[in-house]
């Protein structure tokens, strides 16, 4: 047990990389695979949010881009990795216009 040993000046270093990578690499890699997954079976009819917070309903599925469906008579396309998700949470939301008071 010689403390000039590299093994052991090395040890903590390894250490807190092992407990980095479990608590923010591994995390970080399940969710990004789970997103890419979600992306991937998009298809018509699935009610979505983009990352600039605009809820829409997917009228057609391309490649890499999405129409989106945001109010009556208005389409919007957007690429494919603009959606952060599904939103299960927007069917409270009235995306009817309404008249003005």
């Amino acid at each position: 047990m010689n403390p000039k040993n590299p093994l052991f000046q090395f040890l903590p270093f390894l250490l807190i990389f092992g407990i980095f990578y479990l608590l923010l690499i591994m995390p970080m890699r399940k969710r990004q695979k789970k997103h890419q997954e979600l992306l991937s079976k998009l298809t018509k009819g699935d009610r979505v949010i983009t990352t600039g917070g605009i809820f829409g309903t997917v009228v057609e599925a391309d490649n890499d881009v999405l129409t989106i469906r945001i109010a009556d008579n208005v389409k919007i396309q957007v690429a494919r990795s603009a959606v952060a998700g599904l939103a299960k949470d927007a069917g409270s939301v009235d995306l009817t216009p309404s008249e003005p008071k």
